[in-house]
């Protein structure tokens, strides 16, 4: 199928010029929302493009086979978006169910080898764009004005609240980043907590930082695969890294909770969802964030089911991430300069398009976050959610302005 009969059957709305490498022009979309003229450098671009379009689009424009003449990326983007109802499904064979399976098994090799590529980036890059904290995932604004930073404290006091923390307890971190979470609840609770990263970058940094603020002692971190911790926990928290977990080993991680957690422990999993079951985008799949997928709530609950655990509380934080890529990206765009001096051009091509894609499925096509409290026991927390609220006012909230 040519390039001309994929786009005009997908693209029906938006104002898109697209330039074609021989000279000659489509006019894609019902001629609403900002004018767009994109121009494809060559008939290998187009071939590509036409034969896989989820990963030729953002491939080209790395690349510099798609050139934006008129528009922002932001725009185009939201075009992209716009349209993918317009995409036919394919049929979900056996086959395809086979790749899916292999792509998402995430051994202990692979599980490592996938953090690596996303997360052993320079601390110099997310540094320049995430909040003070180095908060890498779905920030909590209890109102429209915070700044990220305050956001992002929001979320880790909403996170502690349902944990239902007391002082001395022991909290397993699982997938603990470069630490903000484990030092907020051994620094705002008197907890200790153990955080297990696959990123030797995120470890380094996580130890010094404990350091500095004078937790090491309180907050300790390895390089532990999730499988192979051995000790119990009064607390088990998890943000931001249940989509790396693959479904294959949703079993296995969940039954890993439940080994791991006392009998009156409590658990928190945070994790990007969406409403039905699905496919990682290709291009997301080979740049960004390899075996990764992420979650209906169907295919998580029946592994937790089996794992003989309680679901106490469900939360869906809708649009949530959606703000906080918004402000990720702007503060990328502020210093791209920067980045382009420590990468160069083709990887602040890749980070855009990957930032403004990822925005865009949280504002408008159904992604969203949710937040699972589980136990053993049905009396192991309050029977009604007011402790929640009580207890973030407890921690100072709603947060002050920082000036």
């Amino acid at each position: 199928m040519g390039l001309q009969s994929v786009l005009e059957g997908v693209v029906r709305e938006g104002d898109l010029t697209l330039k074609l490498p021989g000279g000659g022009t489509l006019r894609l979309g019902d001629g609403a929302g900002p004018r767009l003229v994109a121009r494809i450098t060559s008939g290998l671009w187009a071939a590509r493009i036409a034969a896989k379009p989820g990963l030729g689009v953002g491939e080209a424009y790395m690349d510099g086979g798609l050139v934006l003449e008129d528009g922002e990326i932001g725009q185009f983007i939201d075009l992209i978006g716009a349209n993918a109802k317009f995409k036919k499904r394919g049929k979900r064979g056996l086959r395809r169910w086979l790749r899916r399976a292999l792509r998402e098994a995430n051994d202990r090799v692979a599980a490592r080898r996938n953090a690596a590529h996303h997360y052993d980036l320079s601390y110099d890059l997310y540094r320049r764009f995430l909040d003070e904290d180095m908060q890498y995932s779905c920030a909590y604004f209890e109102r429209p004005d915070m700044t990220l930073e305050e956001a992002q404290l929001a979320k880790k006091r909403h996170v502690a609240a349902k944990l239902l923390l007391k002082p001395g307890q022991r909290v397993l971190d699982i997938g603990c980043g470069w630490g903000g979470m484990a030092m907020t609840l051994a620094e705002e609770a008197g907890v200790e907590v153990n955080g297990v990263t696959l990123s030797v970058e995120q470890l380094a940094v996580a130890q010094r930082r404990a350091e500095a603020r004078g937790l090491a002692s309180r907050a300790r971190f390895s390089l532990t695969d999730y499988r192979d911790v051995t000790q119990t926990y009064d607390r088990i928290v998890s943000v931001g890294m249940f989509e790396a977990v693959g479904r294959p080993n949703y079993q296995t991680f969940f039954d890993g909770v439940a080994r791991l957690l006392t009998d009156d422990g409590v658990a928190l999993i945070h994790s990007i969802g969406r409403p039905e079951s699905g496919v990682t985008n290709a291009w997301i799949d080979k740049y960004i964030f390899p075996g990764g997928y992420s979650p209906a709530l169907s295919e998580v609950m029946p592994a937790i089911e089996r794992a003989g655990l309680i679901v106490t509380d469900v939360e869906i934080l809708r649009l949530h991430y959606a703000e906080t890529i918004r402000h990720w990206r702007q503060r990328f765009a502020a210093v791209r300069s920067e980045i382009v001096e420590l990468y160069d051009e083709r990887f602040c091509r890749m980070f855009e398009f990957y930032l403004g894609i990822a925005e865009q499925s949280f504002r408008a096509r159904r992604q969203f976050n949710f937040q699972l409290q589980l136990a053993k026991r049905v009396d192991a927390v309050p029977i009604t959610r007011d402790y929640i609220g009580d207890t973030e006012r407890a921690m100072n909230r709603p947060t002050k302005r920082v000036a």
